[in-house]
C-alpha cells in the first residue's frame, strides 16, 4: 500500500488515519441522559480579564458587600455565585491562554501560540449530550482575538459566527423553496458519499492488523457521527423555524456595545424557542469610544499599570459588559418553565483567561456562575495563593446539565460549594 492513501466517495476525498500497514516502522464514552426538563448551558468568554478590585467582593457568602461591578447585578444577587481563587494551574501568563479557558488542557499543550494542542471545550462536551435534541446543537457567536476558544474532541478549533444578522437567519428565517430543494439534494448526496466510503472502509478493514483496525474504527465512528448528523439535518429541514417578534434587520451594523446586547438577545431567543440548548459568546475587546465615555482602546486600558486614569477607562468597558449580562439574567428569569424559570434551567458561566490583564496573569480568574438550579452562595473564595482547578467547577457544571462526567480537562475532583 502507498503510505498516503485516501478513500473517495463522490466529490469527497477522505484521508485515512496513520496506519501501521501504511508506514515503515476514541470515541468518548460519556453517558448520555435525556432530562424531562431541558437543561441548557451558556458560556461567556472574555479576553482581557477584569479589574479585580472592582469585581471581587471583599467578604464571602450570600451577604457579601457588593463590589462596584456586582452592584450592577445586585437585583439578581440570589441567582449567581462569584468564585475567586480559581485558575488553570500552571498556565503561562500570556494572552493566548484563552485557548484553554474552556478546555482546561494540560499546561505544556498551551505553552506556545504556534503549538497549541488542545482538547474538547466545555460547551462541546455538553452539546454532545444535550445538543442532539434541537435544530442547532451548539450556537457560537462573537469573534477570535489571539487564539480560538471552542474546540472539538480532536482539539480542532470550531468556527464562531461574528454577524448577529446571520445568526438570526439561521435560527428563525426559513429558506426559499429553491434553497430547501438545494439542501435536500445536498443531504441526499451526503448519504451517497457516506455509503461509498463506508463500503471501502469495510473492505480495507479485512486486510489490516488489530492495531490498524482499532485506528480505522475511530474513522468509522466519525462516519457514524456524520450519518447521525445527516439524519438530524433531514428531520429539521422539514420543520418550519420558530417565529419571533424580531427581524433580521434588527441585528445589522452592531457596535461593540450593541453587538454584546444582540448576541445575548439571540442566545435568549434560541433558548426560549428551544432552537439550541448550548451557546457560547466570545466577547471581543472594544475600541476607543465604543464603551460609553471611553477614550482609550479596551486593550490599552487593560494594560493600566495601576494608572487610575487607565483603570477608569477599563471600568467603562467592563461596566458596560456587566449591564448587558445583568439584562440577560433578568430576561431568562422572566420566562416561566413549569414551576421554574428559563434561568433555573440554564447554567450561565461567565469567565476570563486572565486574572490581572495588566500583568497577563493567569491566576485568580474572574468566574461567575448564574442560574442553573444551583444553590448559589454569593461569593465563594478559595486561596488566592494556592488556587483550585477551574476544571473542578466544569465537572460540576457538566453534571448539572446532564453529562455524567467524572473528569474534565485537568480536574482533580468536583466543586460542591453550590450543591
Amino acid at each position: 500500500m502507498s503510505r498516503r492513501s485516501w478513500l473517495r466517495g463522490g466529490a469527497v476525498v477522505l484521508a485515512l488515519p496513520w496506519l501501521e500497514a501504511l508506514a515503515p516502522g476514541g470515541l468518548r464514552g460519556e453517558s448520555r441522559t435525556r432530562l424531562a426538563t431541558p437543561r441548557r448551558l451558556m458560556l461567556v468568554g472574555r479576553l482581557l480579564g477584569t479589574h479585580a478590585d472592582f469585581f471581587f467582593p471583599k467578604d464571602t457568602g450570600p451577604g457579601y458587600t457588593a463590589s462596584r461591578y456586582l452592584k450592577l447585578l445586585d437585583q439578581h444577587r440570589g441567582a449567581f455565585t462569584v468564585f475567586s481563587g480559581l485558575s488553570h494551574l500552571g498556565y503561562p501568563n500570556v494572552h493566548h491562554t484563552e485557548a484553554g479557558l474552556f478546555t482546561g488542557v494540560e499546561p505544556p499543550r498551551i505553552s506556545r501560540l504556534d503549538d497549541i494542542r488542545n482538547t474538547i471545550s466545555l460547551d462541546q462536551a455538553a452539546a454532545d449530550v444535550v445538543g442532539r435534541e434541537t435544530r442547532i446543537s451548539h450556537l457560537a457567536m462573537g469573534g477570535v482575538y489571539t487564539a480560538p476558544m471552542i474546540y472539538n474532541a480532536k482539539g480542532i478549533p470550531l468556527p464562531i459566527e461574528g454577524r448577529p444578522e446571520a445568526v438570526f437567519r439561521s435560527l428563525f428565517v426559513d429558506g426559499s423553496a429553491e434553497e430547501v430543494t438545494r439542501e435536500t439534494r445536498r443531504l441526499s448526496e451526503g448519504h451517497s458519499i457516506l455509503d461509498q466510503v463506508r463500503d471501502q472502509l469495510k473492505s480495507l478493514g479485512r486486510s489490516l492488523g488489530a492495531a490498524d483496525r482499532d485506528r480505522l474504527e475511530n474513522m468509522t465512528a466519525a462516519i457514524r457521527d456524520a450519518e447521525r448528523d445527516l439524519l438530524r439535518s433531514e428531520a429539521w429541514s422539514r420543520k418550519p423555524k420558530p417565529k419571533v417578534a424580531r427581524r433580521p434587520e434588527d441585528y445589522l451594523n452592531p457596535t461593540w456595545s450593541t453587538g454584546q446586547k444582540m448576541r445575548y438577545d439571540l442566545a435568549f431567543l434560541a433558548f426560549q424557542t428551544d432552537s439550541t440548548r448550548v451557546a457560547t459568546v466570545i466577547e471581543m475587546p472594544g475600541r476607543a469610544g465604543e464603551a460609553p465615555g471611553s477614550s482609550l482602546d479596551h486593550h490599552d486600558a487593560s494594560h493600566h499599570g495601576m494608572s487610575p486614569r487607565k483603570i477608569e477607562e477599563l471600568a467603562r468597558f467592563e461596566e458596560d459588559e456587566m449591564r448587558h449580562f445583568a439584562e440577560l439574567i433578568g430576561k431568562l428569569a422572566g420566562v416561566s418553565e413549569g414551576s421554574a424559570t428559563l434561568l433555573d434551567n440554564t447554567v450561565l458561566l461567565w469567565a476570563s483567561n486572565l486574572g490581572n490583564p495588566s500583568a497577563h496573569s493567569s491566576a485568580n480568574l474572574p468566574v461567575l456562575v448564574a442560574g442553573g438550579g444551583f444553590r448559589h452562595q454569593g461569593h465563594v473564595a478559595y486561596d488566592p495563593h494556592n488556587n483550585r482547578p477551574l476544571s473542578n467547577l466544569y465537572v460540576r457544571v457538566l453534571r448539572q446539565v446532564g453529562v455524567q462526567s467524572e473528569k474534565f480537562g485537568t480536574s482533580t475532583g468536583v466543586l460542591t460549594d453550590i450543591g
